[in-house]
């Protein structure tokens, strides 16, 4: 689940995203390290350029998804018994299209026609984790391995969270979950609760708007973000000694993995930014159950994910979702660890 917004460019929005970031390092590399420049330069480009078919194929996927409105097929999630609503929660996480502003009349929805919280915790802890686009951004830069078993601990930790808070469902902190006079509403357009998904977008003169407006919004939003992120890599593998990566999080013990999942959670890098920069602390000997831990940790508690479950519930039901993020990541990882 991606926060993406397209807006028209200034200089004034330049100097406040990542793309200025990206000039900035590169900036401080010429004038501090201008013989490595060139080095680093070309590292980067190489490495967005090797992840491009990725990026382009999950553009055209989430740009479809969002014409056709799938969105709509996500409330049949939650119909039917508890138990299966936990489980096809979770699984639909990861396929959701939501940006972080939809997902709050989504979420307050459900609660307020009565969807159990065990089911929406389901769909909230695995949402923030996987989507088309990251699933194909995590591959790119680190392996099928790596996005398949992300893929896998994402839906895992949402089943994980719905049973825990099934569990928990009979003390009263828990039975009237949203804050009190909490407005539904969000100003981003109709909730995506009612309609059902047009796949023939290409039909509908309106539905090609659509396609044309994410498809764009989506391509500047993963370029700006991923320019930024593999020139952090490149950075990170040029100057980050090898030897303080191992220290901090190599090794094939459980220490390293929750140290990552610790450093992980207030490093608050969305799940495209993510991948380039574990790469890179792979590359230096980082182990991949800590890596795994790190971005699960990392995504869970990213601004987004968690300014969409502050602004809805109360502060038990905003601690324990973080209790459970970080508790499943570092289970993720240690799981991640064995079979790998």
């Amino acid at each position: 689940m991606a926060d993406i917004s397209f807006e028209k460019p200034s200089m004034r929005s330049f100097f406040k995203s990542p793309w200025a970031v990206s000039l900035g390092l590169l900036i401080l590399v010429a004038l501090f390290d201008f013989s490595n420049l060139a080095a680093v330069t070309i590292f980067a480009l190489k490495a967005f350029f090797s992840t491009l078919k990725y990026i382009v194929f999950a553009v055209v996927l989430i740009a479809a998804l969002k014409a056709a409105g799938a969105e709509a097929m996500i409330a049949n999630a939650f119909k039917g018994r508890e138990i299966r609503m936990i489980f096809v929660a979770a699984l639909f996480g990861g396929l959701a299209p939501f940006c972080s502003c939809e997902v709050i009349p989504f979420i307050s929805g459900l609660l307020i026609l009565g969807a159990p919280l065990s089911a929406v915790m389901a769909f909230w802890l695995s949402s923030p984790l996987i989507d088309p686009p990251t699933l194909f951004i995590t591959a790119g830069a680190l392996g099928w391995e790596f996005a398949i078993g992300k893929a896998i601990a994402a839906v895992s930790l949402g089943l994980f969270g719905g049973f825990v808070v099934r569990l928990f469902a009979r003390f009263s902190a828990f039975s009237n979950p949203l804050k009190p006079g909490f407005s539904q509403g969000c100003g981003c357009g109709p909730s995506p609760l009612s309609g059902q998904p047009h796949w023939r977008f290409w039909q509908d003169a309106a539905r090609r708007q659509v396609f044309k407006r994410e498809f764009i919004s989506n391509a500047l939003f993963l370029a700006k973000w991923l320019a930024m992120a593999y020139v952090m890599e490149a950075l990170l593998v040029s100057y980050v000694p090898s030897e303080l990566i191992v220290k901090l999080v190599g090794g094939e013990g459980v220490w390293p993995i929750i140290t990552a999942a610790f450093v992980g959670m207030p490093a608050y890098l969305n799940s495209y930014v993510a991948p380039p920069l574990l790469a890179g602390l792979t590359a230096q000997g980082m182990s991949n159950g800590a890596a795994m831990s790190f971005m699960i940790a990392g995504a869970v508690s990213s601004v987004p994910a968690m300014a969409a479950v502050w602004s809805l519930v109360r502060p038990q039901i905003f601690a324990l979702y973080l209790t459970l993020g970080i508790t499943g990541a570092i289970i993720a990882g240690i799981v991640f660890q064995q079979v790998i």
